[in-house]
């Protein structure tokens, strides 16, 4: 018992079992926290996701944020983003994400 509660603490503070950040409802802080997006690119998302609304999908995300491709959308899901409650699936999203 003792090792499974240790586990899990522990897999709790290594961010393993974090709940994802949805892009549309984050704050600054909250964005910050998420692997690869740094205070430059959480200040764009930000001034995007106010001038224009919520990002629809991942490719709204691409298109509005320089410097987001397929494989930049894919570290940062893996990191724990979501766009609009999705994480980014490479197969639905690829032909829309311009390459990075």
């Amino acid at each position: 018992m003792r090792r499974t509660l240790a586990c899990a603490a522990w897999l709790l503070c290594s961010g393993v079992l974090a709940a994802p950040v949805d892009v549309n409802l984050a704050n600054q802080a909250e964005l910050e926290q998420i692997k690869g997006l740094g205070p430059q690119r959480v200040e764009q998302v930000l001034a995007a996701r106010k001038a224009n609304g919520p990002f629809h999908d991942w490719a709204d995300l691409a298109r509005r944020i320089k410097g987001i491709g397929p494989a930049t959308a894919r570290k940062l899901s893996d990191a724990g983003l979501v766009v609009a409650g999705q994480p980014y699936d490479a197969a639905g999203a690829a032909s829309a994400v311009a390459p990075d």
